[in-house]
């Protein structure tokens, strides 16, 4: 069993989001003896914004593409392979004003390729990254579960199945900037929850 934890944090140490994922890859390693685990920072090492630039390189046959061109396609390609290979998906995703963050969002911009990751047919697109289990861990601030405001599960969750990955669990931390006893309190709900992931 292969193990992809996504981090999405702007934040290193101090990530909440960071730290449940780590946990929850944590637990899954427990489960699973023999499992690998391969962890993608996206707040370290931030994956370049899709523009113009990287539309040119993408849509330029590959036998025709400049040094720079390939090199920027080949980032994606990175990020698309470690998905296609990965058995589990952890993505540690923090609401940062009421949405994903851009690491997030570039990271979702680079491994949407048509022909690849989903394809489009007479029935409408089908996703081709099937059978894999996926895990999001949403850090919030505030209280927005099951509210208007959560903008980010139903996003992710369309995003997912969008590209075949119709198996999601989303574990909750919420409050954590409503005082020191709210933060405890959304940690220790996040945490019993993933101790009941399997």
């Amino acid at each position: 069993m292969k193990i992809l934890q996504i981090n999405s944090s702007v934040r290193s140490a101090n990530s909440h989001s960071n730290r449940l994922a780590a946990e929850l890859s944590a637990h899954l390693l427990a489960q699973h003896p023999g499992a690998t685990l391969q962890v993608r920072d996206l707040g370290a090492t931030p994956h370049p914004v899709l523009d113009e630039t990287a539309l040119q390189a993408l849509f330029t046959p590959a036998g025709q593409r400049t040094e720079t061109q390939q090199a920027r396609v080949a980032q994606d390609d990175a990020l698309i392979a470690e998905l296609q290979a990965a058995d589990s998906v952890v993505i540690g995703a923090p609401m940062y004003n009421f949405g994903i963050s851009a690491q997030l969002k570039n990271w979702i911009d680079a491994i949407s390729r048509a022909g690849v990751t989903f394809r489009y047919t007479a029935q409408g697109p089908e996703g081709l990254l099937t059978g894999k289990k996926v895990y999001v861990v949403l850090t919030r601030g505030g209280l927005y579960r099951n509210t208007p405001n959560d903008t980010q599960m139903p996003y992710l969750r369309a995003f997912l199945g969008f590209l075949g990955m119709n198996d999601v669990e989303f574990v909750y931390a919420e409050g954590l900037a409503m005082g020191p006893d709210s933060e405890a309190q959304a940690l220790s709900t996040a945490r019993a929850e993933i101790a009941q992931l399997k």
